[in-house]
């Protein structure tokens, strides 16, 4: 009698919450959250609670070693390594976020009106997506920062630039398949618009994807700043970045006799990237109607 009264409310379950329970039944997907929330939330506060800023100098605390005033160390230049580990973590996640986010629109876009725009226009912009894929990834990064510059905006393009063509591919994909259903097919039967379809039809049945890729592509868009800010060619100093932090400490002096000044950035950044990719496995899994998480 119980089982029968129950059994209609587990079938009343919607996909937005068979989503989150398994989500939230993850463990990899939970670890992650409980290593990156508090990472974002001293990132956004620290401004509020750690009364040093990322560019002041102390002349008296010149590479010296944790301590009270200076949690963790200081720098070559008297700069306290905590404030520009948080600041550089804010910049690093500000420049992720919106390029991830540019990244979504143009895949979004492209993926979507190869789709519903015909044969010719499909073809057109596949080959437009099989010639941004050929491009060797670091060679084309490379030359991308070289000709935008340096800064927090230059490095926003650069990778966004970089990142879209493999979003274009999946959302055509589920597109393609989409706009042959009896819905989509009277919809266009009754006259409507390609921007119509997109938008009343296509972006909700993309949204799984699209939240999948935007959180595993925020992790790899931090390692690519990272990466252009060691080379020399993301976040230009005085502005802080894990990249640039990692690359001032970079000598054989500062690697053996001060640690503490790429270690602690280091960590942050295997931190971080580690528990955003827990959580982005963890989302693609709660997304995907043949996952059995325990």
């Amino acid at each position: 009698m119980s089982d029968a009264a129950t059994a209609p409310i587990e079938r009343t379950k919607g996909p937005t919450r068979r989503s989150i329970e398994r989500f939230f039944g993850n463990r990899a997907a939970l670890v992650g959250l409980a290593i990156f929330v508090p990472i974002l939330i001293a990132i956004v506060t620290y401004d509020w609670w750690w009364g040093l800023g990322p560019n002041a100098i102390d002349l008296r605390a010149l590479n010296k070693g944790p301590s009270a005033a200076h949690w963790m160390g200081s720098d070559g230049v008297g700069r306290d390594v905590m404030a520009r580990l948080l600041q550089g973590g804010r910049v690093s996640l500000i420049v992720a976020v919106v390029s991830v986010a540019i990244s979504i629109v143009i895949g979004f876009l492209v993926g979507a009106f190869a789709s519903f725009g015909g044969r010719v226009v499909d073809a057109s912009l596949m080959r437009l997506v099989d010639l941004a894929m050929t491009l060797p990834p670091v060679i084309f990064l490379l030359v991308l920062a070289s000709i935008a510059g340096t800064g927090i905006m230059p490095t926003i393009l650069v990778i966004s630039l970089l990142s879209w063509p493999t979003l274009s591919r999946m959302v055509r994909a589920r597109l393609l398949e989409l706009r042959e259903r009896d819905f989509v097919v009277a919809a266009r039967g009754m006259g409507a618009s390609v921007p119509h379809l997109l938008f009343k039809h296509g972006l909700p049945n993309c949204i799984d994807i699209l939240v999948v890729y935007a959180t595993l592509q925020v992790a790899n868009a931090i390692l690519l700043e990272a990466g252009l800010s060691f080379l020399g060619l993301g976040i230009a100093p005085p502005e802080a970045s894990w990249g640039n932090m990692l690359n001032l400490a970079r000598s054989t002096v500062v690697l053996e006799q001060y640690p503490w000044q790429w270690m602690f950035p280091g960590a942050a950044l295997v931190l971080t990237v580690l528990a955003i990719n827990f959580i982005g496995d963890g989302l693609r899994d709660a997304f995907d109607p043949r996952s059995a998480l325990n």
